[in-house]
């Protein structure tokens, strides 16, 4: 059995993410801000009232875990929205870069220490993070912290590889969440079983490289 901690397991693919890691009979873990009458029936350990954009928060919470305890990170938990030239809104964007780009990157390092010698750390990104995949514009605020994100990542992964911990890069697909409006081309449940398949491959050849949940490697 191996523990896995999930942010922004409530709904959606994270959801997803709690009930195929429970079926496998794994130790869950959530942290999220708001929890849900369907997280709330799992078995899963919750920590609701979570904000991810508190760093001080974060590192309180990060307290509570014991040394070398967790087999695998999930940070999955984000926000989107949609800047154009016409609809510029800074502190939207400001607001995305604290929590999809700089959250999951202050969450693994304040965790470090209760990661296990082996231990794996998956971000949840997006293509639309990829600057050559970039062909309708817009979305600035996603797409650059997408972006950071990726380029954060590749960093982590450099970093704790001398602890033999791997970092996985994965965009989900297009999957049918409230984040897109339910619009999409496959399920939650379809997306996080092909994500829970790219951890189970995480390997040192893959860390720091950046995948499609399908397993096609994407374009920085």
């Amino acid at each position: 059995m191996q523990h896995i901690v999930i942010t922004g397991g409530n709904k959606g693919i994270g959801l997803a993410l709690v009930q195929q890691q429970l079926a496998m009979g794994n130790q869950v873990t959530v942290l999220c801000r708001n929890t849900s009458a369907e997280l709330a029936q799992t078995d899963a350990t919750v920590h609701s009232g979570v904000e991810l954009s508190d760093l001080a928060q974060i590192q309180q919470l990060a307290s509570t875990f014991s040394a070398k305890s967790i087999d695998v990170l999930i940070n999955n938990a984000g926000i989107f929205s949609n800047e154009t030239l016409a609809d510029f809104d800074l502190a939207r964007i400001q607001l995305q870069f604290q929590v999809d780009a700089l959250a999951p990157l202050a969450l693994s390092q304040a965790l470090l220490p209760a990661l296990k010698e082996g231990a794996k750390i998956a971000m949840i990104t997006s293509r639309m993070g990829s600057i050559s995949d970039n062909g309708s514009g817009a979305y600035y605020g996603y797409r650059m912290a997408k972006a950071a994100l990726n380029a954060g990542s590749v960093s982590l992964a450099r970093d704790v590889a001398p602890r033999n911990i791997h970092v996985g890069i994965y965009h989900p697909g297009f999957v049918q969440t409230q984040m897109v409006g339910f619009a999409g081309d496959i399920s939650p449940d379809e997306a996080a079983s092909r994500i829970i398949q790219r951890i189970s491959e995480l390997d040192a050849s893959r860390s720091g490289k950046f995948y499609h949940s399908n397993g096609s490697e994407l374009p920085w």
